[in-house]
Order: C-alpha cells, then structure tokens, then sequence
C-alpha cells in the first residue's frame, strides 16, 4: 500500500525464535471416507428483474454471528505471548501513489452486489460483504463471491454467465419467490487451483436450515466441488463433509454447546485453503452455533490426488483444535504455491500463518495488540495418499513488527441513495409519504437520522499467505500512524520456515515492514508471489481522499516494496444495508472484505479486491425499477469487485 516502509522495514530484519516447544494437534486426527453427493456445472440461469422484494435480508444471525466468542481466562503471560498493556499503533511513512499502471494487462469490473442478488431468477437473499474467492490456471479464471461464481478467460472476459452458489451446489434456492421456502445459507467462498493435476477446487461453510422458516437446523457442512479436468467450464464433482462436530453423521464430539453449557452443534466459520504436493487444505474457525463459545481452529485436509480423480468418495483427515503456546489458534492461514515450489521437508510440508490478536476475544487477547505471528507446519502430508494418513501439527512463535487493531475507515462525503431513503420522510414513493416506507412497516418507523458510515477495517488476523522459493509471505490489517493521524494500513511479513530433524517447525523473519497511505486507510491485504520472486498485495484504498477503490503494489525480487497503484477508483461511498442502524441496530459494523484474493498462473498475477464502481443520486435510485440506478446497484447494496491481471 506504500512506497516508502517504515523504519526498518525496507532491510532485513532477524526476528528472534522464542523458545517454546512445538506444540501439536490437541486430539488426534480423525479421517473419514466422504461420498459425493453428485456433480454440477457453472450454468448461465437467467437473472430476476429489479426492484423491491420481501424479505431482502435472511433472517437470524449471520456468519460472523453465529457464535459469540465467550470471555476467555485471564491471558497467560508466562512466554510473553501477548503484551500486558496494549501496544501503540506503528509510526510509520505514507507512500507515494503512482502515476501509470504500465505491469496491467487487464482491469475489469469482477462480480458486484447486483450480480448476486439477481443470480437464479432473483431467489437470493442480499449479502453483504462479497468475500473474495480466486483462483486461476490453464488459461481460466474462476472469481466466487457471497454466493455466486462466473468463469474467465486468461484476457478477464466472461465465459459463463453468472451462477448461483446454492444451484451450484446442488441446492435449492436461497429462497424461492414463489413458494417462500428457502435454501441453504451458503457463505464464505474460497478457491484453489493445483497446477500439478490442472484441478479447481470451490469451497464453502453451508448452514443448512428448515426450509419454511429458515431457522439452522444445525447441520453445517464443508462442500467442496473440484473440476473433472483442467476446464472449469466443465463438469465438477461434489464432496459435502458434515462439521458439526457434536458426534453426529460421523463426525467428533468437540464439545459445543447452545449456551455455554447445554450439548450443541459446531460451526465452521472462515474457511480458508492452501496446497502443498500433497494436499489441498481448509481451515476453520470453530464456534458453538448457537452458544456463546469459541473453540479453535481446524484443519480439513484432503489428498489431492484423490480429489482429482474425483471418485465416489473420498477420504477427508480433520486436524483438530490448534493450540499455540496454550491459546487457541484462529485464523490459522493454510499457504498456496506455485508448481514445483512445495516444501519436501518431513516428507512433506504444508506452512500456514496466523496472528495471536485477532479481536481479542478468540485467542483470549485482551489488548487486540502484538509483536507475535504463529508459524505452523502440517508434516508428512505424503500420508495423505494413504489409507490411513498420519499427518502431523507443530508450531512457534516468531517475534515481529507490532501490530494493533485498526480504526474503523472514515469514508470520502457523497450520495449515499439508501441512507438518504431512510432518512426521507417527504417524497411520495409508490403511494406513500416517505421513501423510508419502501422498506419498513409504519410500527417500525425507523429514527430518520442514518450518516454515511465508516467501514470495517478488519481486526488483527492473518490475512492471505503464499510459499515460494523456501520464503513464507502474509499479511493484515493495523492500526498506523501516518501524518500524525490514525489509520488503518497494512503490517507484512516474509519468513524463512524450517523442519528440524525431529519435525519440528522453525524459523526466522527474513524481511517486514508496513504500508500506509496519507489521509487515507489501506484494508484487506492480500499477497502473492511467483516463483521469480516477484509478488504483489492487493488490498482496498478509502479514506477521505478516496472513495472506496481497488489498490495494489508491487514486491521485487529482492523484497522492496513499490508505490501503490490505484486500478479501480471508486466512484462514491459504499451505500448498503450494514452501513445503517435501521437494517442492523447499534452499534453498526459496515461490512467490508471479510478477505481479499491475489494469485498466480506461473508468469502473471491476478488480484481482487471490493470496491465501490457507482454513484448516484436519490433521485436517480427512485427512479424505475426503484433502487437500480440504471442498473449499476440494487436497492440494499452497491458494492463491487475489481479482477485485475499485472505481468510484472
């Protein structure tokens, strides 16, 4: 996000190995065969029309509420794992913005909030955020957001219409318009594609529900549909794996309750995925469902092989509730590389990331501060390709750069049609006085006084992470203080992990450093490296002296870090339902990320990143068909993402 790093950012800097032990998987593994319940295709359905339709929102909690993380024990500081007072927000150098994008082959608008909601005749719900999924390989390039996927071609032009996740799938709708029943709440899409065997992996956490009412059941599952040859167009194969983890449909008891005590279902929140020579990994966070409490992360790994050859079933091995240095591991980040850059280390070797701050309330954390990161390695993943696979956990904490929670990103004043309409209690709309009355009941007559909102900034999680060449890379959010004022901006690391002869994961910080832009906020840090070295981080530019807009920089060969290249500028604040308290109540959270995407095909990168593509007036959203303006929004949301393709 910045030319200029902060002091000793620019140099290599030794980060120094704690002494602590490796810790491995709390429980051991557990592997189960997985049946595939089918196989689908990315299919053109027709999109639905614009305008209003009841109800717009799912009800119930939503992914990032599903469980409430519970107050933790007091934190152990035996090892200095957290700090005892929170820690101050980095000094650090704004960077330059430069002038040309001479590295871009290719920019594009990708898949907005109109795409979503329209998809499959319009039986969608609205969603907000869009969660990046990319993946790209063979000439294609596959982009998911909450809940659709589209294909490209290597040039950032459509080859498939635009295909609901729920159909996808193999479910029924979100919700069907004309019966009232509804589907599924499938969310936090993530893709993968295996250079080795020239396979695209989709994967989601699915909440299944009772269809009249759309209340969870409790069965939660991770589907995963991997592509029957290297042509994503084509047909794929589904593997649905129950993760409810109570005991039931074969899964193990870990414990979750419906209120802190009461025997209940897990969740699998925030999955994210990785791939060694091996293996394809997920990882979760794990909270009750219904209750209070957060349990841990965990990791779903899968032989690749066997994934491509797509059979009947599958084996699926969990690794069980992380621990790092006695807190719970979270967010723990599984790392992609390209072909050939895999590490062969204990019979093979997946690294993943992760931060120890979070919110706090995860990793018990009570300051939202550190100077910490986890390095993990999964060993002997070859086992995956066996019967009965023995794969194994250990970890260490390295010491790093600070980092600490971002503030909330202040956005550039603007139309803002949806607040506006709730604030509006004059213009007659469709017979009525008010154009508030559009959305709410005259009993529910919401306070007529919404603002433009400022967006979420993330917390303190490990963001994306990419190994290449023996060099381990991530990311994520900080607070900084750039001009004097606090930001939001970027904190990014880049390691040198090790196996010793025992297993055990070592290693050191070879290079970090921050990035941080003035009078504006820098969220959602993504990054990806080739194998010449070269990488980028994609992320998102706001602030007050840009709108909402898709940014990047580029990283040599020898780790410096160039000036931020804005390819998507946005073009008005973000307008959409959790920006205001008469959708969500108080205190509002506006959803942004929750992560970002950055990928290679061996030569080029592509990166995604939300953003803001539209403006327009309150005039312009009342005008027909109510809240489309011209067909660039819907009338509960205008976010967008931008695909952008740069051969360095």
């Amino acid at each position: 996000m910045r030319k200029t790093i902060a002091t000793g950012g620019a140099a290599a800097i030794a980060a120094a190995l704690l002494s602590l032990p490796g810790a491995a998987n709390a429980a051991p593994s557990d592997t189960r065969q997985v049946p595939s319940t089918g196989t689908t295709s990315i299919r053109s359905l027709a999109a639905g029309a614009d305008g209003l339709q009841q109800p717009e929102l799912r009800a119930g909690p939503d992914d990032e509420e599903a469980g409430v993380p519970s107050t933790r024990p007091d934190p152990n500081f035996k090892h200095g794992i957290f700090p005892k007072h929170p820690l101050d927000a980095p000094v650090v150098a704004s960077s330059a913005v430069a002038a040309t994008n001479p590295a871009v082959q290719a920019s594009i608008q990708g898949l907005n909030h109109r795409d979503q909601r329209l998809a499959n005749g319009g039986n969608q719900f609205s969603l907000e955020p869009p969660d990046q999924a990319l993946c790209v390989g063979n000439g294609f390039t596959v982009e998911s957001v909450n809940s659709v996927l589209r294909v490209y071609d290597s040039h950032a032009q459509p080859l498939t219409g635009v295909q609901d996740l729920n159909t996808f799938f193999g479910y029924p709708a979100a919700i069907n318009r004309t019966t009232g029943l509804q589907g599924p709440d499938v969310i936090d899409p993530i893709c993968h594609f295996d250079p080795d065997f020239g396979r695209f992996v989709v994967a989601i956490t699915t909440l299944h529900v009772v269809p009249e009412t759309g209340d969870f059941t409790g069965r939660n599952t991770i589907d995963v549909a991997v592509s029957n040859t290297g042509d994503p167009t084509g047909s794929w194969t589904i593997y649905s794996v129950p993760a409810q983890n109570d005991g039931t449909e074969g899964t193990p008891d870990h414990g979750c309750t419906t209120d802190g005590t009461t025997h209940g279902p897990c969740f699998q929140d925030y999955p994210h995925i990785g791939g060694d020579a091996n293996g394809i990994y997920i990882t979760t966070n794990e909270y009750d469902l219904f209750g209070p409490n957060f349990n841990a992360a965990q990791v779903y790994a899968f032989s690749k092989a066997q994934l491509a050859a797509h059979p009947g079933s599958v084996r699926v091995t969990l690794v069980p509730n992380l621990e790092l240095a006695g807190t719970p591991g979270f967010t723990v980040w599984p790392a992609t590389s390209p072909a050939n850059q895999y590490a062969t280390d204990a019979n093979g070797t997946e690294f993943m990331l992760s931060s120890v701050a979070g919110d706090g309330s995860e990793t018990g954390n009570p300051t939202g501060t550190a100077r910490r990161i986890g390095l993990w390695a999964l060993t002997n993943t070859a086992s995956l390709n066996a019967a009965t696979p023995d794969v194994r956990v250990t970890n260490r904490l390295v010491t790093s750069q600070t980092y600490v929670f971002p503030p909330k990103v202040e956005q550039k004043p603007g139309d803002f049609p949806l607040g506006q309409c709730i604030n509006d209690t004059t213009t007659v709309v469709a017979g009525l006085t008010g154009c508030w009355q559009l959305f709410f009941a005259p009993a529910d007559e919401p306070a007529h006084d919404e603002v433009i909102s400022s967006l979420d900034a993330n917390d303190t999680r490990m963001q994306q992470t990419w190994f290449t060449n023996g060099v381990l890379w991530g990311a994520l959010d900080t607070a900084v203080r750039v001009d004097g004022e606090l930001r939001a901006g970027i904190a990014w690391f880049s390691l040198e992990p090790k196996i010793n002869g025992s297993g055990k994961v070592g290693g050191s910080i070879k290079k970090q450093g921050y990035l941080a832009l003035g009078n504006s906020d820098l969220t959602y840090p993504a990054i990806t490296m080739l194998p010449s070295g070269q990488g980028a981080m994609a992320f998102t530019v706001a602030g007050p002296s840009h709108y909402p807009s898709a940014g990047y920089v580029s990283i040599s060969s020898s780790g410096t870090v160039g000036p931020i290249h804005v390819v998507g500028e946005g073009l008005g604040p973000a307008d959409g339902f959790t920006s205001y308290k008469a959708f969500v109540g108080t205190p509002i959270r506006t959803r942004w990320g929750d992560y970002g995407a950055a990928v290679t095909d061996g030569s080029s990168i592509w990166m995604a990143s939300e953003y803001i593509a539209q403006t327009c007036t309150l005039g312009q959203y009342l005008t027909a068909p109510i809240g489309s303006c011209g067909g660039t929004r819907t009338s509960l949301g205008n976010w967008s993402t931008r695909l952008t393709k740069i051969t360095p």
